[in-house]
């Protein structure tokens, strides 16, 4: 369990919203890439669906907290992943 998680069911208890970083992708394979990679570089986040707010080729995201974005984009490029879209909103 991540540093995040326990602070993070805490508000999803609450029904409080965060703010988050989503990265949308065109396919599916470039959505459970980006898991991986994030897992094994200890990213923070998760796949989600995406939300109803936006739109995406595979209908899953990457949801993390905005202080991991730059290690996103980098994670992303360095294998090569390439995404449909980024943004931060509240979820």
């Amino acid at each position: 369990m991540s540093r995040e998680e326990p602070e993070r069911r805490a508000r999803v208890i609450l029904g409080q919203k965060e703010r988050r970083v989503i990265i949308t992708f065109f396919q599916t394979a470039d959505a459970m890439q980006m898991e991986k990679v994030c897992r094994d570089k200890g990213i923070p986040g998760r796949l989600i669906p995406v939300p109803p707010a936006i739109s995406a080729g595979c209908g899953m995201c990457w949801s993390a907290p905005p202080a991991a974005r730059q290690a996103l984009e980098d994670a992303m490029q360095s294998a090569g992943i390439s995404c449909q879209g980024i943004c931060e909103m509240e979820i």
